[in-house]
């Protein structure tokens, strides 16, 4: 038996909807389809959908089918019989049979080929299947639960998607919010993910973030969701921790990007730096030195709040500064509102 899946996270909306909707779904003995974003959690949905249900004390088993080549992934679901390929010296139980009672999670299962495809259906549908290289028909009873951040409908128009395993698959389908329509949640997580780095680094208790950084955080859309979030609020914890050697102050720096280096191999990600404004810029006036920089500076940030439709994350990175340098600036020039 797998162990009991993590904590799910959340008093957003949109979040509470979608536990009222895995809760109701995991007494319905189907097969299902969890759909979301990169990051959003559908593993820890899938798992949470077997331990609610009455198989909870039946084997829970997940497969990743985007790690695994069309074959192996046939061997791996079905088994195979000695001889059955190359490498293959004695039978082997597939994923089907070591899960009969229980439930199979099958992640990315759009990535399956047409061949796996058309086996799922025959499994899902009559519980019936062949071990790779055998003749023998095998029984089981086994729930699937699959999962991808793909468009299967689409995917279905496009002849990429078998069309009746969808349907046998979407029983009922729970789509998960990503995290930018979970603002309320951002706080909570960031703290949960936080606190248990902590731990981690053997501190007594967290300091939490400064609220700068979590009005950063909020401001941000996390297009990597919970996942970058998690990674996100960790490493902060940990540069943390070794630049002051503890974790004495509430935290004030966060990196959103690992990558990000004065020196860092390729900038073609990078925002294009804005076109230098010459002195004779009406906004750029006076004589004096102090007063000729301040404005040129100040022209500079305005420039990059309107080109960034006033997004202070994206027109810190349209300057090529970080979050907290560009706030900085706001501050300086009284433009923090």
């Amino acid at each position: 038996m797998a162990a009991i899946p993590q904590q799910l996270i959340g008093q957003s909306p949109a979040w509470l909807a979608t536990l009222d909707q895995i809760s109701g779904s995991a007494a319905l003995d189907r097969s299902m389809l969890v759909i979301g974003e990169r990051g959003t959690g559908k593993e820890l949905v899938a798992a949470r959908l077997h331990f609610l249900s009455p198989r909870w004390e039946k084997t829970y088993i997940p497969v990743n089918c985007a790690a695994l080549s069309d074959e192996l992934l046939d061997s791996e679901l079905f088994g195979h019989e000695q001889g059955a390929f190359t490498g293959a010296s004695k039978r082997r139980l597939g994923r089907f049979e070591r899960a009969d009672g229980g439930t199979l999670f099958l992640d990315e299962i759009a990535t399956a080929s047409a061949r796996v495809q058309e086996k799922l259906l025959r499994v899902i549908e009559y519980g019936e299947f062949e071990r790779l290289g055998g003749d023998q028909t095998l029984k089981v009873d086994v729930r699937v639960i699959g999962a991808t951040n793909v468009d299967l409908p689409a995917a279905v128009k496009k002849g990429n998607f078998r069309a009746d395993l969808l349907d046998r698959l979407a029983f009922d389908v729970i789509t998960l919010p990503p995290l930018r329509i979970r603002k309320s949640d951002i706080f909570p997580l960031a703290e949960h993910f936080g606190r248990k780095m902590a731990v981690e680094l053997g501190e007594e208790s967290f300091p939490g973030f400064a609220p700068e950084v979590m009005e950063f955080m909020a401001d941000y859309d996390w297009p990597g969701n919970v996942r970058e979030l998690k990674n996100v609020a960790e490493r902060a914890v940990g540069r943390a921790f070794n630049d002051e050697g503890g974790l004495t102050a509430p935290i004030r720096q966060i990196n959103i990007d690992p990558f990000e280096a004065p020196w860092r191999l390729t900038n073609e990600d990078k925002p294009d730096i804005p076109k230098p404004i010459s002195p004779d810029t009406p906004d750029i006036q006076g004589t004096d030195f102090t007063e000729r920089t301040h404005a040129f500076e100040l022209s500079l940030v305005k420039e990059a709040l309107s080109q960034c439709e006033n997004h202070q994350g994206r027109a810190s990175k349209y300057l090529g500064l970080t979050y907290h340098q560009f706030r900085g600036l706001l501050r300086k020039h009284g433009l923090r509102k």
